[in-house]
């Protein structure tokens, strides 16, 4: 089963390495933070329940729709990578609230 990547705003070109994709700079050349949240067996999960994550995932990032300036979801490596504006405490709420609706859903990496 070939898994797709789902980008969950800007749709663009998954083959294009995601350092090429994700945006690091915002529309006015002030530098972006990104991190990384991982949902451990997400990919073996059923296609109904992958369904149900990525309308959760959609949901809670929509709460933060002037922050979030790019976020992409890879089923294959269970990663879903954010770009968001540099807004401080910005990064832990957005984790905090994506573990509230996906409880396995963890903080991988931030800077």
């Amino acid at each position: 089963m070939s898994l797709p990547r789902v980008t969950l705003l800007p749709l663009l070109d998954a083959s294009e390495p995601l350092r090429k994709r994700a945006p690091a700079v915002d529309e006015n050349g002030r530098p972006l933070s990104d991190f990384m949240v991982i949902i451990p067996g997400l990919r073996k999960k059923s296609q109904v329940r992958i369904q149900q994550t990525l309308k959760e995932i959609h949901r809670v990032l929509a709460c933060f729709g002037d922050a979030v300036v790019f976020a992409e979801l890879n089923l294959k490596l269970n990663l879903l990578w954010v770009s968001i504006r540099p807004v401080a405490g910005i990064r832990l709420e957005i984790a905090d609230a994506l573990r509230l609706s996906i409880p396995d859903a963890r903080l991988v990496s931030h800077l």
